[in-house]
């Protein structure tokens, strides 16, 4: 059977698996499934879906196999604004500092990467960098002053899924949600265009694509996504560039496919590495520490490769 076949099975086959032991395993009451691990499971799902899909638009987009959704420097951006929103004492406002982290990131990041009003693709990839180092250099120093709140800090850092909603923090989480859902699609339907455009800005522009709002409308999308992304649940790295390589690896080509396949992937990949790191030691570790277990020895050796 042809690999691009075997892999939606292999994807629903584990999906349905991890679905059931995330949600029922240990025998819980009624109440903890629907307060504590469905809500979870929403959140770990829709993180996995968001930072696999913004892989595979990056690392087509930006021709850069090793591009995953934190390099433009809006993750470290908005968990600065989350952290210091919740080291003031305004924590129900961390989604609200974390989208203005990012938005603020984005305009920078763009500005700096504008040459002479045209997109520079190394500057981008140069301010992202720069402007991550400012923010994590930000955020060093608020763990400094606010030592008391260090669990705060390190739960953005390194991944916090078990995040206890409230009731009004779970109605305003669905309601980015749902717009989520919106961009992403949008997302998804630029797939076309975004296959015509590695091919070349000029190829792109003689096709009648206007490259510059393109690129543009993609990045101010993925920002925003990674921002609700990193104001709920942290920054959890090496999921947005090992998922599409691997989907690439089954599905070869055409990025409407390999966007889909990202989606699913990626939040099958996250749900499994919770399960795991709610369950490999005594306490639970961070999901980060996973990804990063996996992530670090793929990254090596995609590099070693390419």
């Amino acid at each position: 059977m042809p690999r691009r076949l075997i892999y939606p099975l292999i994807i629903l086959a584990l999906g349905v698996a991890v679905v059931v032991a995330y949600l029922f395993s240990g025998a819980p009451d009624a109440n903890v499934i629907v307060n504590i691990r469905l809500p979870r499971l929403i959140l770990t799902l829709y993180t996995g879906m968001v930072l696999a899909a913004v892989g595979s638009v990056y690392q087509l987009m930006l021709a850069n196999p090793l591009a995953e959704p934190y390099i433009l420097g809006v993750s470290s951006g908005s968990a600065f604004g989350a952290i210091l929103t919740g080291v003031l004492g305004l924590t129900l406002l961390m989604p609200v500092g974390g989208f203005l982290g990012a938005g603020i990131t984005l305009l920078v990041v763009w500005s700096l990467a504008r040459r002479k009003g045209s997109f520079d693709r190394s500057r981008l990839l140069i301010a992202g960098v720069i402007a991550g180092m400012f923010f994590s250099a930000g955020i060093s120093l608020l763990m400094y002053l606010f030592q008391k709140d260090s669990m705060v800090i390190l739960g953005t850092l390194m991944g916090n899924l078990g995040h206890v909603f409230t009731f009004r923090e779970w109605n305003f989480f669905l309601g980015l949600l749902a717009i989520s859902l919106l961009l992403m699609i949008w997302l998804y339907f630029k797939s076309t265009a975004l296959d015509i455009l590695s091919g070349g800005d000029i190829y792109a522009g003689s096709v009648g694509i206007d490259v510059p709002a393109l690129r543009k409308k993609v990045f101010i999308v993925s920002s925003l996504l990674i921002g609700i992304t990193v104001s709920f649940a942290g920054i959890i790295g090496f999921v947005g560039l090992i998922i599409p390589h691997i989907v690439r690896f089954f599905i070869p080509s055409g990025q409407k496919r390999i966007y889909l396949y990202s989606l699913l992937s990626g939040g099958v990949f996250l749900l499994l590495c919770d399960l795991i790191a709610k369950n490999i030691a005594v306490i639970e570790l961070p999901v980060g520490v996973i990804t990063a277990a996996v992530g670090c020895p793929f990254f090596m050796w995609l590099m070693l490769r390419k």
